[in-house]
């Protein structure tokens, strides 16, 4: 039974965490524990107090995640489940391996965020939610399955190189084309076809998340295959163009 979870982190993600628990699960007792908000005993507590959930996600930043879940896992009970939701899941996945040694944890990646919540008027019906690992009973693990299906989630599984691969190949792309746009200083105008006006839209929806741009292509090796593809095929285009 859950009672109690935790955020630990507070920004965009874990943010709009918090409101989605309070939509969803209104008589969980949610904690939240931020480096940048005074603990006031109502939303926001100190580490261990936070760390004393039934369940807690771990909303850091990837470059501070093995930090992070080291301190958190000194002040958690043995049975309180660690939900890992970072961009990247290989990198996160094997950390959970070698610091939940003995624990229950879930590795997932939530494909979508506070913009895209409110682009659909809080319709959540069909939002991915990425499983690649997790240290649970297998009915433990179906039962929160079935809860999110039941909300209108779809869960995909698949191992975390899937993941990583095809998140390069599909947000991160988005992000690197989005950044050459925006520092190209292209920009909507009177004139613009509905195509230009989707490329705005994906460029409008990653240009506010710089640090989990670069993250990512820290942090996940399939970036950089990608970038190389695709100045390739900016050669090739100019090639058939002359």
């Amino acid at each position: 039974m859950i009672n109690t979870v935790g955020i630990i982190g507070y920004g965009k993600l874990g943010g709009f965490l918090h409101e989605l628990g309070n939509r969803f699960f209104p008589d969980i007792e949610i904690r939240v524990h931020s480096r940048r908000h005074e603990s006031d005993g109502e939303t926001f507590f100190d580490l261990q107090t936070t760390a004393q959930s039934d369940l807690i996600f771990l909303c850091a930043n990837i470059d501070e995640y093995q930090e992070r879940l080291v301190a958190t896992l000194k002040h958690a009970p043995p049975d309180t489940i660690f939900v890992d939701v970072a961009a990247v899941k290989v990198h996160t996945s094997e950390l959970c391996r070698k610091y939940c040694e003995g624990r229950r944890y879930l590795s997932t990646h939530p494909l979508f965020g506070p913009d895209s919540y409110k682009k659909y008027q809080n319709n959540i019906d069909g939002f991915q939610i990425v499983v690649t690992d997790y240290a649970l009973k297998n009915d433990t693990y179906q039962m929160i399955k079935a809860k999110f299906s039941a909300l209108g989630f779809s869960i995909v599984e698949m191992t975390a190189d899937e993941h990583d691969r095809e998140l390069a190949e599909t947000l991160f792309l988005t992000h690197y084309i989005g950044e050459a746009i925006t520092k190209t200083g292209f920009s909507e105008t009177e004139l613009k076809s509905l195509s230009f006006k989707y490329l705005m839209d994906a460029v409008e929806s990653v240009k506010g998340d710089k640090e989990l741009f670069k993250n990512i292509y820290r942090f996940n090796p399939h970036c950089k295959e990608v970038i190389q593809k695709f100045k390739q095929a900016q050669v090739e285009i100019e090639k058939e163009l002359q």
